[in-house]
């Protein structure tokens, strides 16, 4: 069987979704004004072999950008910072629960062993249509055996 970087895309959404707590959740980063409440969205951010790859075939490090929105027009104001923390802590959670995202995955990389820790960062987004609170959690995974090597 092989392992599609697709398959680990819905694996991650899946997680989001469990949560209930979403109006929607994406699997791109939105172009255009995400909804009224919380909207979710994944895409992947960077992808590439990890040193720990074996002979045959390489191993690969996969950064999803996990990018929790709330509009600055939701009322009332002093809900939206606790709602989405509320919401990153579930998706944290989840992931680290989850180590191997169901097996697909060597690991989270929870602290970083490979690169960049998983982490999130809240700030504010312009999007087309309005302005955004935001918080973008960084969701590095190790994968073994992805690539097969030419010989």
């Amino acid at each position: 069987m092989t392992l599609a970087i697709t398959d680990i895309v819905d694996k991650v959404v899946s997680h989001a979704l469990a949560t209930g707590l979403f109006e929607q959740v994406n699997q791109s980063e939105p172009k255009n004004a995400p909804g009224g409440g919380l909207t979710c969205a994944v895409w992947t951010e960077r992808v590439g072999p990890v040193r720990s790859s074996g002979l045959s075939s390489s191993s690969a490090r996969l950064v999803f950008n996990v990018r929790v929105y709330s509009s600055l027009t939701a009322r009332p104001e002093d809900a939206i910072d606790p709602a989405m923390l509320n919401a990153v802590d579930h998706l944290i959670t989840a992931y680290s629960a989850d180590f191997t995202l169901g097996g697909l995955v060597r690991h989270v990389d929870l602290l970083g062993a490979e690169g960049v820790p998983m982490e999130a960062q809240a700030g504010y987004l312009l999007v087309e249509g309005g302005e955004y609170r935001v918080m973008t959690i960084v969701l590095p995974l190790i994968v073994n055996d992805l690539w097969t090597e030419g010989t």
